[in-house]
C-alpha cells in the first residue's frame, strides 16, 4: 500500500513537472532530466513510469482533458452554460500548469497531436451550440460552426493571457468580448446570459 501511495505521488509530480517545463521550453526543448530534477525524481524513476517523452506528453494531455471535463459539469445549458464555463476555463488555465500545457502541447508545430483538451473543448463547444440552436437561443443565420470557432479561439487566447498575467488582466477582456459577440449571437426574444464577471473565491459554479 505504501509503494502505491508512493507511486500514485510520484506519477503526480512527473506528470506537473512535464506540464511546466512542456508551458516554458515547448515539447521540442523539453527535456527528461529536467523534468526529472523538477519533480524531485531520478531519470530511472521517471523512465519507470514514463519510458519516453511522448507517453509522458500523453499523460499531460489526458490529465487536462478530465479537468476540462470535470468543468464542464454543471447545471445549466445553452450560451449561459457556455459564458460561466469559459470564465471558469480561462481562470484555471492562469493557475493550472497541467491543463495549460495540455492546451499547448496540441498546438505545438513540433508534435502533432489529435487529442488532448483542445479538440474535446472544441466538440463540447460545438455541441453546446448546435443544441442552442435547436432550442432556439441563437439569433437568425447564425452558423454553430462559426461561433464555436470565435469562441474556441478567442478563449484560447485569453487563457494565454491570464497563464501571463493572471486572471484579473484577461477576465476583463473576456467580459468585453462577450459584451460584443452576445448581441449577434443570441435571439432576441430569449433572455440575454449575464456576463461572465470575476467569480468570487468559494462561490457557487452553477449559472446565475
Amino acid at each position: 500500500m505504501v509503494r502505491q501511495v508512493r507511486a500514485v505521488r510520484t506519477r503526480r509530480a512527473l506528470v506537473r513537472a512535464a506540464a511546466e517545463v512542456f508551458a516554458e521550453d515547448g515539447y521540442a526543448l523539453a527535456s527528461l532530466p529536467v523534468i526529472s530534477r523538477r519533480a524531485g525524481v531520478s531519470t530511472g524513476a521517471l523512465h519507470f513510469h514514463f519510458p519516453s517523452k511522448d507517453l509522458l506528453a500523453r499523460e499531460v494531455e489526458a490529465a487536462a482533458t478530465v479537468s476540462v471535463q470535470r468543468l464542464v459539469v454543471r447545471e445549466g445549458a445553452g450560451l449561459q452554460l457556455l459564458v460561466d464555463v469559459s470564465r471558469d476555463l480561462v481562470a484555471a488555465l492562469a493557475v493550472d500548469p497541467v491543463l495549460r500545457a495540455g492546451f499547448e502541447l496540441g498546438g505545438d508545430p513540433s508534435r502533432k497531436s489529435a487529442e488532448g483538451p483542445g479538440r474535446w473543448w472544441c466538440e463540447w463547444v460545438h455541441a453546446l451550440l448546435r443544441e442552442a440552436q435547436g432550442a432556439g437561443e441563437l439569433a437568425r443565420g447564425v452558423s454553430p460552426e462559426a461561433a464555436a470557432v470565435a469562441v474556441v479561439a478567442s478563449v484560447a487566447g485569453f487563457g494565454r493571457l491570464a497563464s501571463r498575467h493572471r486572471v484579473r488582466s484577461s477576465s476583463p477582456l473576456l467580459e468585453q468580448f462577450w459584451a460584443l459577440l452576445l448581441p449577434g449571437l443570441a435571439a432576441p426574444s430569449r433572455r440575454r446570459p449575464v456576463l461572465p464577471g470575476p467569480r468570487a473565491a468559494g462561490t457557487d459554479r452553477t449559472p446565475r
